[in-house]
Parts: structure tokens; C-alpha cells; sequence
């Protein structure tokens, strides 16, 4: 390979790795999370109010406050799965 092929696979490999972290960065943030509970609502409200419920805002509440405890507890669940599969030889 010459130098310059090198110099070019480098920089593919860095941009591929900044996309990477900006998608991930993205998939844990909170305006992310916080646009699902949002969505959610509406959502779930919208079609409980066309089905006739009786207090659907209140009912719809249940599916956003899931989605947040879970995103809330995995990272935890993660880590004592990581610990046990891996025994903590992964950080």
C-alpha cells in the first residue's frame, strides 16, 4: 500500500468513528428520550380519547413512564450482566 492509501484508510476509519460516536451519542441522550415519552403521549392520549376512555391523558401516562424507568434501569442491568458474563474483563 502507499502512503497516500494509507493516509486516505486512516481518515475513512475517523470519519466512520465520529459518525459512530455521534449516533451514539444520540441514542443515549436525553432529548431523545424525552421526544419518545413526548411522542408517546400524544400518541397513546390521541387514540384512548378516540376510543371513548374515561380520563385517557391520565391512562395514556402508563406506556411514556415504561419507556423512562426502563431506560433508567438498563444501564444498570448492562453492567451486572457485563460483570457476570465477562467477569469485569470488559470496561
Amino acid at each position: 500500500m502507499k502512503s497516500h492509501e494509507v493516509k486516505e484508510e486512516v481518515d475513512n476509519i475517523q470519519a466512520r468513528n465520529q459518525r459512530v460516536e455521534v449516533q451514539k451519542a444520540w441514542e443515549i441522550s436525553w432529548t431523545r428520550r424525552i421526544l419518545i415519552v413526548v411522542g408517546t403521549y400524544i400518541v397513546i392520549g390521541g387514540y384512548l380519547t378516540f376510543l371513548g376512555v374515561d380520563r385517557a391523558w391520565m391512562h395514556a401516562m402508563v406506556p411514556p413512564a415504561a419507556y423512562m424507568l426502563s431506560t433508567l434501569s438498563l444501564p444498570l442491568l448492562k453492567n451486572i450482566w457485563v460483570q457476570k458474563m465477562y467477569k469485569g474483563s470488559v470496561k
